[in-house]
């Protein structure tokens, strides 16, 4: 680690590191489009120029390496000149778009347009020139070429990150633009990673097109429940008025750890299932009955086999509510079982996020020594969202979902719909945050224990 000056100040960066990812480290602002720690420097956008004490021209942050005794200067008028000079560059064929463009509200060129532009455009919408816009390229995501700086993040990515190369920048000068390559779509497990690393509106999501403005989100921190992986992602919600509270998008959050700055897209659209076909009421044997109904129903089901219960525990379950369903069954005197089996998907599996382990919290099952073998006949099974079904002959299931079950069911609040933590297959513990605040909240794990207990 050595010494080196930034704006007047001193800062310790490791000799030989890039200078932008210390600007980036230290909060230090500087623009810069092309340039993700993920993809490495390419140097295009031009947009990081910074001075240094020494040199006779500004030099590019991303392309620059860090030297003893170095002298930096991000703020003088002359780097101010040339980030506006820069940025009138690449708004000249820029469409003005902004009010419908899904980018607004999160886009890099209208934030460095704020800090560095405002200048007066010498080109006439007129002018402009035009390419293709609604570009389906695959995998939900769309193109609109005129909105692209052509910072080639998304062909990068598709080169060095998942090296399906399905990507290019064709043509030259004005018509230049991203493509696919000829006879190919944009085809690969991970696409839709590169809407999140689009610094503009150019590449957008299908899936998320026109749904929301990104303003009116809220957003939490969460863990995708798709595979023990455990990809750390936010979840973007929001409660339209007259509606229930719900999810519009999962987003990768960074986590250098566990998955870096990508989710897969599979991950990335289980929003969706997590909220179709919810099991909103209690009902026995398909027909609805009173939550009070269905509680004293359930009480007195495991009054009267409480030496012969099994209780069944999916290995998605928060670790908090693992441990207070362990509690649980000692009161009872049940036998605990988490079958693991029914998890594995080796179709799945790849060598980047997704494991062949489908259960987000597997780990925990095993840490706590579960059976995970399937039960042997119990007068009552309850079933604590596990996904497969159990012969017995009184059931309890407490269900996230609708499934084609007998006996007592009683509906479970979804993992966004309360707090906990989880453990990932490489033995990692992190936490979820609740998103969803519902109209009509629906019971977690640890309610509906402490409601059996009382």
């Amino acid at each position: 680690m050595i010494d080196i000056i930034i704006d007047g100040r001193s800062h310790q960066a490791e000799e030989g590191s890039l200078l932008i990812d210390v600007l980036i480290k230290e909060d230090i602002k500087v623009p810069y489009f092309c340039y993700h720690e993920s993809l490495g420097a390419d140097g295009n956008c031009r947009m990081c120029m910074v001075g240094i004490e020494g040199q006779k021209r500004p030099q590019i942050a991303c392309d620059t390496l860090i030297t003893k005794d170095m002298v930096v200067d991000t703020k003088n008028d002359t780097i101010k000149k040339i980030r506006t000079d820069i940025l009138e560059l690449e708004l000249i064929n820029h469409p003005v778009d902004c009010p419908t463009c899904d980018q607004a509200g999160e886009c890099s060129l209208q934030d460095y347009y704020m800090d560095y532009g405002l200048h007066n455009t010498k080109v006439t919408i007129q002018e402009k020139v035009k390419h293709a816009k609604h570009v389906d390229l695959g995998s939900s995501v769309m193109l609109d070429q005129e909105r692209c700086v052509l910072c080639a993040r998304c062909t990068r990515f598709t080169d060095k990150i998942t090296s399906t190369h399905e990507l290019g920048i064709i043509g030259r000068g004005d018509e230049a633009k991203v493509s696919t390559m000829p006879g190919r779509k944009l085809d690969n497990p991970y696409a839709m990673n590169v809407v999140d690393l689009c610094p503009v509106g150019a590449l957008t999501s299908k899936d998320f097109r026109f749904s929301q403005r990104v303003w009116l989100l809220q957003t939490v921190d969460s863990i995708c429940h798709g595979c023990a992986k455990g990809c750390n992602i936010y979840i973007d919600h929001n409660k339209i008025k007259y509606k229930d509270d719900a999810i519009y998008r999962f987003r990768p959050r960074r986590n250098d750890a566990v998955n870096g700055f990508f989710m897969c897209d599979e991950g990335r659209l289980s929003y969706k299932e997590l909220q179709e076909n919810t099991q909103e009421t209690a009902g026995l044997n398909g027909e609805d009955i009173s939550d009070d109904e269905a509680m004293q129903k359930a009480k007195s089901l495991i009054e009267k086999h409480k030496n012969n219960t099994a209780i069944i525990i999916d290995a998605n379950l928060y670790t908090e509510e693992i441990e207070a369903i362990l509690v649980f069954a000692l009161d009872i005197n049940a036998k605990v079982y988490s079958p693991l089996a029914v998890y594995r998907d080796e179709t799945f599996k790849d060598d980047m996020l997704r494991s062949a382990n489908r259960a987000a919290n597997s780990y925990t099952i095993e840490r706590l020594k579960i059976n995970s073998s399937e039960p042997s006949e119990n007068a009552l099974v309850i079933n604590f969202n596990h996904p497969q079904n159990f012969n017995a002959q009184s059931q309890i299931n407490f269900f996230t979902h609708k499934r084609n079950n007998t006996g007592l069911t009683l509906p479970l609040a979804t993992f966004s719909e309360s707090s906990g933590t989880l453990t990932n297959e490489d033995g990692i513990t992190q936490k979820c945050e609740q998103a969803i605040d519902k109209n009509n909240p629906i019971p977690s794990v640890i309610e509906y224990i402490q409601r059996l207990r009382g």
